[in-house]
């Protein structure tokens, strides 16, 4: 096919599905989103369907490749980036899922993990895997799966069913049931991972009481993961590269060096710091991660999970009914000089690094008559920001040196909040002109893959600046709002 080298990127996230066409400067020659359902069956549980996640992906890749052929543009390749820990079993026969699949924000295996924890086993879980013992990570899921859905153990037993985060699933239905694979990124978020050895630990499969036989085969971020079945897409296309959401978005911001920081602010916020070729172990419960895999070598980071961004956001809005839009949110904080001490904690599902306190459940303070809308807005913005803070400061106390972030995430286009951001954190937060990150890094990995980029450092110079946000905020005010804040979340956390 002739016509301009295009990278088609999969970004399935978890309140969408999207699919973004990169042409090799990063430019986006196409984009289509579908949005599908969150389901809550209990209170702390969250679900999705699928099928519904299937149908949204082909949808909106058939929508692009339309575009694609309309315009004469040449798609080289495939990338897919993907919500991570989510869990899914599927039979292997019938590519049918035995439940619906469960998203990493449920917290239904608190008392599993809480016991494990009692029992003194999370010393080994964090020494082999980098994480801690919490809902949400894959390991617990897929044994609520084994344990509580009829005769699924059985099954997985025999070697009759599969196990797979987001990115596995949709590999396994694109290649039609040729390809059970994930890559290093997403495996290191099960639990069941040794990031050391890359490969799949015995001792915690046995913990967990999984079998070896439900894992996908773990490859590299840029690898040969085959060709979409024609059936599927209309004609087959090569898949290039997988990477779970955030380590895509520190690919698409091109963090590639040690000391190098994104965060991005999406459902949750996340806040990934490149750490090289070292393994940093934390001392502030942060988690260790792998950073990607390119050519065997593994590159680690260090990462703080903040589990309500967004959601807040999103709260504020079909919860409350506060705003109609986030585009609202901008104006109603910067309606007034500061937060009139409200303050919300915004621990819907728990509250992630550096409390880990899966028990921990929202709450507002400092409310007076006088509270109103834009206190509410601007103190649900700040949640995110001090969240941020305290990731961060886990991150310096771990060794990290920090000179600027980089963000990216649909927030990031709200102004006030990238200038509190770099105010609280007394520190340069840097916006790119490439707002897809996430979905541009899985571009990149692809391309890496398919010859379109040769290196890193190619990469590296794609990285545009859009604008800096540089601190202005006095040392006395930092001190009072982060004052504020952590009185707040001290009467949050359920162990104090």
């Amino acid at each position: 096919m002739t016509g301009t080298p295009c990278i088609l990127a999969i970004d399935q996230g978890t309140t969408s599905s999207r699919a973004i066409l990169f042409d090799g400067e990063g430019t986006i020659q196409a984009l289509a989103q579908r949005e599908f359902r969150q389901h809550y069956p209990q209170a702390g549980w969250v679900e999705h369907d699928p099928e519904e996640i299937w149908d949204t992906v082909v949808a909106v890749c058939r929508e692009v490749l339309d575009k694609a052929q309309a315009d004469d543009l040449n798609v080289i390749a495939i990338g897919i980036t993907n919500q991570r820990e989510t869990t899914l079993v599927w039979d292997r026969e019938t590519g049918k899922p035995v439940h619906n699949a469960i998203v990493w924000q449920d917290r239904r295996t608190a008392d599993f993990c809480r016991r494990l924890r009692e029992a003194g086993h999370e010393a080994m879980v964090t020494d082999r895997t980098g994480l801690v013992l919490d809902p949400y990570f894959s390991a617990t899921k897929i044994t609520w799966l084994l344990d509580n859905v009829r005769g699924v153990r059985a099954r997985a037993e025999a070697g009759k069913l599969a196990f797979g985060t987001v990115d596995s699933f949709l590999l396994w239905r694109l290649t039609g049931g040729r390809v059970h694979a994930t890559d290093a990124t997403n495996a290191c978020r099960t639990c069941l991972f040794n990031i050391e050895r890359q490969d799949w630990d015995a001792d915690l499969l046995s913990l967990f009481d999984i079998p070896v036989s439900l894992m996908p085969e773990v490859r590299d971020s840029a690898a040969d993961f085959g060709h979409t079945d024609k059936a599927v897409l209309g004609t087959p296309i090569p898949v290039c590269g997988v990477a779970g959401d955030q380590q895509a978005a520190l690919i698409g911001q091109a963090c590639f060096k040690p000391g190098m920081v994104k965060s991005t602010f999406g459902t949750g916020c996340f806040v990934v710091l490149n750490t090289g070729e070292t393994i940093v172990r934390s001392r502030n419960k942060l988690l260790t991660t792998v950073a990607y895999r390119l050519n065997g070598k593994a590159y680690y980071a260090l990462e703080g999970s903040i589990f309500a961004a967004g959601t807040t956001v999103q709260w504020l809005r079909d919860g409350l009914g506060l705003i109609q839009s986030a585009t609202e949110t901008e104006a109603l904080a910067s309606s007034i000089e500061n937060n009139n001490g409200v303050y919300i904690v915004p621990a819907f599902a728990g509250l992630g690094a550096p409390w880990w306190d899966a028990e921990a459940r929202g709450a507002i303070y400092g409310l007076t008559r006088g509270s109103g809308k834009a206190e509410m807005v601007r103190a649900a913005l700040e949640s995110t920001v001090y969240q941020l803070s305290d990731l961060v400061g886990a991150m310096v106390a771990d060794g990290g040196t920090i000179e600027a972030m980089r963000v990216d995430g649909g927030m990031v286009a709200n102004g006030w909040m990238m200038q509190f951001l770099a105010d609280i954190l007394d520190l340069r937060t840097d916006r790119p002109v490439i707002a897809e990150t996430t979905a541009f890094g899985a571009a990149c990995l692809a391309g890496l893959q398919a010859g379109l980029y040769g290196s890193l450092d190619d990469l590296a110079t794609r990285w545009q600046l859009d604008r800096s946000f540089e601190p202005a905020m006095t040392v006395q005010t930092r001190a009072r709002n982060l004052a504020g804040w952590r009185d707040a979340v001290s009467r949050t956390l359920t162990e104090r």
